[in-house]
């Protein structure tokens, strides 16, 4: 579709607007849920994206960075300090010893749980503002 050729009304801008919002909502409430519960935001982002990772993937430091669209130094200083935590553990593969893989321990699997359960929860008590916001936003013309 070329972008000249939609034409935008002011509903659509306050409808794309109030998509934004509301996914900015969630977005505040998960960074202040993960500092409540002592992990920086992209700490819990990076426990997320390990424990989410398809089990065909190999969980390296390459992997989670590319999940979470962050450089490849960033995830390795997030999973040193969360190595350092208790939450996860690196080691290197077996077949190819450069190659730096993930695993999340029981306490970082206790921590995500936690986090995950109310992130639900919170999900839960928005999903009818951000349905109606993404209907909204993608109707059809």
């Amino acid at each position: 579709m070329a972008v000249r050729s939609l034409k935008l009304t002011a509903i659509d801008y306050r409808a794309l607007a109030d998509f934004r919002y509301q996914i900015r909502r969630f977005l505040h409430f998960s960074e202040k849920a993960a500092r409540d519960a002592g992990i920086q935001p992209q700490q819990h982002q990076l426990l997320l994206a390990l424990k989410g990772t398809d089990p065909a993937a190999e969980p390296t430091i390459g992997h989670i960075a590319a999940r979470l669209h962050l450089r490849h130094h960033s995830v390795v200083e997030l999973a040193d300090r969360l190595s350092e935590l208790g939450f996860i553990r690196k080691r290197r593969a077996t077949n190819d010893r450069r190659r730096v893989l993930l695993e999340i321990t029981a306490r970082g699997d206790a921590l995500l749980r936690k986090l995950s359960i109310i992130h639900r929860a919170e999900l839960k008590s928005l999903r009818a503002a951000l349905i109606k916001s993404l209907d909204e936003l993608i109707h059809e013309k």
